[in-house]
């Protein structure tokens, strides 16, 4: 593993329109979605505050869908959308580090400390700590900073608690979003 830069970085993973409205559609409701938002809002502002870059990754499909880049439901969520300065990459994979540039824009800001937060719990939040470990990026995964769906066999609690158990301790160090330092 390659040692990393001193600065730290929030990374805001997925969180986008579509998630949130998916049950208007005969979707599942995203867990704590409400509570997420409220979360990442304050992160993100102590963040700024501290100088430290907030980096949000989208979800993006083909060209025409709905997720597409600019599509209806493609954007960040709008109560915490990115504000000039702040850094946006897309991502067609779960992993946002794959064909993203995010991994040289990091080397290049000095960056080694990533607080990871974002939707969904197992799948890009969980490949974004696995990739940035293996990258040799020191990893803090916000507790009550990512969320997910429930299921066709665990309710999204469990899925989330059972990612803490895996990532916790060998991937991420886990805290909560108040304990999170970006100085």
């Amino acid at each position: 593993m390659e040692k990393q830069g001193n600065k730290t970085a929030l990374l805001v993973v997925d969180v986008q329109v579509a998630p949130f409205i998916w049950k208007d559609y005969g979707g599942l409701e995203l867990y704590r979605g409400g509570e997420l938002i409220g979360t990442l809002s304050g992160l993100i502002a102590r963040a700024r505050a501290a100088g430290a870059p907030v980096i949000y990754i989208r979800h993006t499909e083909e060209p025409g869908s709905p997720r597409g880049e600019g599509g209806p439901i493609w954007h960040v969520h709008p109560e915490i959308a990115p504000q000039p300065g702040d850094l946006a990459l897309n991502k067609s994979h779960a992993d946002p580090f794959l064909g993203t540039g995010l991994h040289e824009l990091l080397q290049r800001e000095g960056i080694g400390r990533l607080v990871v937060t974002g939707i969904q719990t197992e799948y890009c939040v969980d490949t974004a700590c696995r990739s940035a470990f293996g990258l040799g990026y020191e990893v803090i995964l916000v507790k009550d900073g990512h969320t997910t769906f429930d299921s066709e066999v665990l309710k999204a609690e469990g899925i989330i608690a059972h990612h803490h158990k895996v990532l916790g301790g060998l991937f991420a160090e886990l805290q909560e979003a108040a304990a999170v330092r970006f100085g």
